[in-house]
Parts: C-alpha cells; structure tokens; sequence
C-alpha cells in the first residue's frame, strides 16, 4: 500500500512530466522503440532505428516492457478518439511510475535501518529537487538502469545479497556498464568484510551474467537484425576508444564543483553535517563518492551519468535534518538551526522552479510540431522537413500525428537546394541566433510562425535590487513554400 508521502512521489513525477512533456535527442532511441513496438509490432522494418541507428545502439529491453504496460492504456486512447501526443504521456508516466515506486522501496529499507523520520525527511528533500524528479519519467538507458540500481540498494540494505547481484547485473548487461563502479565497489565491500562468501558471489554472478547477457543478445539481436550486445558496444565506444569525448569534454572535478550543487541544490548543505552527526551513515556514502570520483577520469560528463548516487546523498543529508528536528525544542539556537534547515528545502523549491521554467522553454522542437498542426489542421497536403535542430530538441514520432501527411528528416540537404524545395513546409533551426539558414529561402518561403526557446540566464543591473533574467529567443522558424505565380 502507497502511504500519503509516498504517493506524493508519484505526484511530482507527473508535475515535471506534465509541464515538460517533451523529450531531446539522447533519449530518442528509447522514444521512438517505444513508439515503433506498440504501433507497429513485428513489423521491424518500419522501425525507425534501422533508418536512424543513432551512434551506439541501445537495448530494446526498457521500450518493450515499457510498451507492454502502456498498451491497456494507449488502446483506451485510441478508443477515446486521443491524439498520438497521448501515448507519450503514457509512455513516460509508465516509466516515471516504475522509477518512482523502484525509488520507494529503497526509501522504505533506508526505513527499516534509519528509522521512519529519516524515510521521511529523504522523500521530502527528493521531492523538492529538481534533477532527479525531472529525469525519473525520461526514456534515458540511465533511467531504465536507475530502476534496477534502486531496487538493488534496496537489497544490499536488507543484505539480500542474491537479489543484489541480479538486480545490479540487470542495470550493468542490459543498460549502463559504467554501474560495475558503483554497484561493482558495494559487492567488494561486501565481500571484504565477510557479509558474503567468494564462491556463493562468483556462483550468482556467473550464473546470473549469462542469463542476462543472453537474454540482450538474444532480445536485441532481433531487432537490430545482427548478432549483438548493445551495451557491450557502448562501452567499447565509450570507455576503450573514449569517443565520447567528440560530444564534449568537463574538467575532472566537473561533478563536485558543477553537478551536485545542482543536483543537490540547497541540501547539500546538510550532507556533511550528517556525516558528522551519523558517522555510521557512511557505509552509504562511500561507495557513490568513489563511483563519481572513479567516472571522473572519462572527459564526457553529463549528469544524468551520476543520477544514482543522488537518493544515497539525500538519505546523508536526511540524517542531518532528522537529528535537528528531533533536538529543535532543547534551546533556541537549536530551534532556530532547525528553521534553517526547512529554509534549505524553500530554497530547493525556488531553484526548482527556476529549472522548471527553463526546461518548459527548453524543447522548441516539440513545440514546432505543435503549432504546425494547428496552423496547418485543414491541410492534407503536408510534406515537411525537420532539420537536425528541430528534430534534436522534441520531436519523435509520437508528435507525429497526420498519418496523411509525410515527416522527413533527412539529413545534409544543400540549403536551397532542389530536394529542399520539394517539402511544402521547412522547420529551421537557428541556435546560435544567426538567421543566415532562413536566406536561401526569402523569395521562395514564407515564414508563419517562430518558436521561442530558452537562450541564457543574465544579470540584470539595470533593476534594483539587480535580479537574474531568463532570455527566450527565436530557436526555430516554421516556413512555408508560396505558391506558384498565376
């Protein structure tokens, strides 16, 4: 049974699902498999990853699962006369449910060591930052491993150790390799201190590696039609040819500096104050800590990568606040520490919201798509063109909602050229705000609508007091080809 707080979980998931509905181009893949799997079934050839494979491939394991909840629910739609935008929204509400309910049972074992304040405290300090709240309803492979993760600490908590190592081989084979470091370091503490024999560990994780790793073989060979193991080749990619860093490199002690100030917000504030009050809350801490410091030596940073040792910093930090509500009534500087703390969670709000703001404005693709459908929604004649840009920033096939219209997103077309004159309709990306792509199409097209979209946040000093200020700008512009002279 879901307890009032508990639910309230599931509750947030659905606010961020809800004002940023859309999704950007790493969790395309997952996206349009999800798509693909439950309109088209066995008909891998309309699949859309074998036109656009993507750098990597992915596992079809999350997606079908995935699918295969969704289904009750997108047959409804499809009954109720819904549009295809609504099976997006299901899609991703099922995989919010997942991460929220996997993310309750660790809260419920944190209960059952810590204590119910400490349980508490952890899904109110969730709740109220923004990151991992905005990220549990993503079809990212993170999440889907994010999943497993959390219901493999669950386990390691109530030292099931069996069900741990399946659950961590699951998110490792199957989803993000790079978990052996985190997952892999809580095994060898176990292991070192005795809570698990050699041969018991080397039997289960045989055992289970095979199974796993056949079941992703077998499942993804199918649907990218060779002989394949999807996360084997991304570690490959990643790790032992370190092409990753073509998408971008950070500083080593980017996720220190950078990622948990944000992701943590205000509250990290209170994560060594629960060291120093709960020393035994370590045992928690140390194996995210040397997860991030370990990851650290990859150049490409992201921090969806770390996204797992955000509910192990929050249960520190839920410690901290725990022990300062249950001693605010013992002398007013106390009490007055206490307010401080709950202030910590006001602040974590505000910057949430701010966030929020952001990443609604954040998708001018899906947007693109929204409006051209309502410009154009007694046109049948509809032939368009979605550059690299628009399709990058929320378009998927789920936006796709004219079965009588044609959607293309061929790439490295010349500018002007005579394939681009064929679409009667132009999405134009303009994210450095140069409007030089709109020229070779100024006599030939009209543009009828511009999309906003998030630019950067600055410092306004002409105000008093000075206040920083979120910047929309024109991202994209919708053209349509004029028609002939008479």
């Amino acid at each position: 049974m879901i307890k009032p707080l508990e639910a309230c979980v599931i509750i947030a998931m659905l606010l961020h699902l809800f004002i940023c509905p859309y999704t950007k181009v790493e969790e395309s893949f997952n996206m349009q498999a999800i798509h693909d799997v439950i309109n088209y079934g066995f008909e891998i050839e309309k699949y859309d990853h074998l036109e656009f494979p993507g750098v990597v491939p992915r596992s079809f394991l999350g997606p079908l699962v995935v699918a295969a909840l969704s289904s009750p629910f997108v047959l409804l739609t499809n009954v109720t006369g819904a549009s295809k935008v609504a099976q997006q929204y299901i899609a991703r509400g099922t995989i919010g449910l997942a991460t929220a309910l996997s993310f309750i049972v660790f809260c419920r074992a944190i209960d059952s060591v810590f204590g119910r304040s400490i349980k508490n405290w952890l899904i109110l300090i969730t709740m109220t930052q923004f990151h991992f709240m905005f990220y549990i309803s993503r079809p990212l492979p993170n999440v889907f491993a994010l999943i497993f993760a959390l219901l493999a600490l669950a386990s390691w908590v109530h030292q099931k150790h069996k069900t741990f190592i399946w659950l961590s081989g699951a998110s490792i084979i199957i989803f993000r390799f790079d978990l052996v470091m985190f997952l892999g370091l809580i095994l060898l503490n176990e292991l070192l201190v005795g809570r698990i024999g050699v041969i018991k560990c080397i039997v289960n994780a045989v055992f289970a590696g095979v199974c796993l790793l056949g079941l992703t073989v077998t499942v993804d060979s199918y649907f990218w039609q060779r002989w394949l193991w999807p996360e084997g080749e991304v570690m490959w990619f990643n790790v032992i040819l370190n092409k990753s860093s073509e998408w971008g490199t950070s500083p080593f002690l980017w996720y220190f500096y950078s990622v948990l100030p944000r992701a943590l917000s205000a509250t990290l504030l209170l994560v060594p104050v629960g060291i120093y009050l709960m020393r035994h809350v370590t045992i928690l801490l140390w194996p995210a800590f040397g997860y991030i410091l370990l990851f650290s030596f990859l150049p490409h940073k992201e921090l969806r990568f770390i996204i797992y040792t955000f509910p192990i910093f929050n249960t520190v930090a839920a410690c901290a606040i725990s022990t300062i509500w249950h001693n605010k009534n013992k002398t007013i500087t106390r009490k007055l520490v206490a307010m401080g703390a709950m202030g910590l969670l006001v602040g974590n709000m505000v910057m949430t919201s701010g966030f929020l703001y952001i990443s609604h404005h954040n998708y001018p693709g899906g947007q693109a798509m929204k409006i051209l459908h309502e410009l154009e929604k007694d046109t049948t004649d509809v032939h368009v063109h979605i550059d690299v840009y628009t399709a990058q920033t929320g378009v998927t096939r789920f936006t796709q909602l004219r079965p009588d219209w044609i959607y293309n997103k061929t790439e490295d077309l010349p500018a002007g050229g005579g394939d681009m004159m064929k679409y009667t309709h132009l999405f134009i990306g303009t994210p450095d705000n140069n409007k030089k792509p709109l020229a070779p199409y100024s006599e030939t097209h009209t543009v009828i609508a511009q999309v906003q979209a998030y630019d950067r946040l600055f410092l306004d000093k002409s105000s008093f007091p000075p206040s920083f200020r979120i910047l929309l700008t024109e991202k994209i512009y919708i053209l349509k080809r004029n028609a002939p002279a008479a």
